[in-house]
């Protein structure tokens, strides 16, 4: 995803929310949160074009490697339809430079980057030289298609609740409630790394940090009324699961071969770190943790 964010960023004081009614039930509070959520994200999202990256991205890549790509492979079109030797000469000088460059490219990018290595990044290093296994794909004897195999695995990491009769509830604001502060907001999204993988709706923490530094009152009345009157909306409560493999197993024909890491709104983790921080200072002033 790459934003405009020239565009983006000066319409952002236009979608500062309104207060929540003061006494309301879920489903109105909801009501109030979802489009104002709703259009930060759909402006977000209209100024970023979505991009798929390469699971084979070569970090040593060039422009000038492209530019070859493109010539060695018209070369190639050209030769096959005419079977001509000028270019079947054309064709070998092409692909010459081509892999010649591609050679070079790499010696450069490594012998520039092998020195830079810390202690820290040299495990990232060793993961990169080493390549990406292959991804196993769930298969199960009992299971032929993919709606079966999805059914599976949520049966297996995600079994039915029990059914509860829920009474209506009533929100009002907690007259104890201590604001949230702008503040609040930056020191839980300066904890939050730029290269967590994003929920459903594909928002990194760096688009929050970018719109908190822009329009520090946008994240702060559209987060605050959550806490006040002590409700976390269902459209918050959605999440990607993403499968892997467990390495090391027998066999990988069940459900208990394979593991989910389940991937929150990155709206809903903002809000979860300031509350964690909350509960942290509560716990101590009030001797439930150890002071050292």
């Amino acid at each position: 995803m790459k934003t405009d964010w020239c565009s983006f960023l000066p319409a952002l004081p236009a979608l500062v929310p309104p207060p929540p009614p003061p006494t309301c039930s879920s489903s109105t509070f909801e009501e109030w949160f979802d489009p104002h959520a709703s259009r930060v994200k759909a402006l977000v999202l209209s100024y970023s074009p979505m991009t798929r990256p390469s699971p084979r991205s070569k970090p040593w890549w060039t422009p000038l490697l492209s530019f070859l790509r493109v010539a060695f492979h018209t070369v190639t079109r050209s030769y096959k339809s005419t079977s001509d030797p000028h270019d079947h000469l054309a064709l070998c000088s092409t692909r010459r430079s081509y892999f010649a460059a591609i050679r070079k490219a790499k010696l450069t990018h490594w012998s520039n980057y092998l020195p830079t290595l810390t202690p820290s990044s040299v495990w990232e290093t060793k993961k990169l030289a080493s390549g990406r296994q292959q991804t196993r794909f769930p298969s199960f004897p009992d299971q032929d298609t993919a709606e079966g195999i999805n059914k599976a695995l949520l049966s297996h990491f995600l079994p039915a609740p029990p059914h509860l009769i829920k009474a209506p509830l009533t929100l009002s604001p907690c007259p104890d409630y201590f604001p949230l502060s702008q503040e609040d907001i930056a020191l839980a999204l300066s904890k939050s790394s730029n290269a967590s993988a994003p929920g459903p709706d594909s928002l990194s923490y760096d688009v929050w940090k970018r719109v908190h530094r822009s329009c520090p009152a946008l994240l702060t009345a559209l987060l605050s009324p959550l806490l006040q009157y002590g409700h976390h909306p269902s459209s918050l409560k959605k999440a990607n699961g993403i499968v892997l493999d467990k390495p090391g197993q027998a066999s990988y024909d069940s459900p208990a071969s394979f593991s989910v890491i389940v991937l929150l709104e990155t709206l809903s983790k903002i809000l979860e770190r300031v509350t964690a921080s909350r509960l942290f200072l509560f716990a101590r002033h009030v001797g439930l943790l150890h002071p050292h």
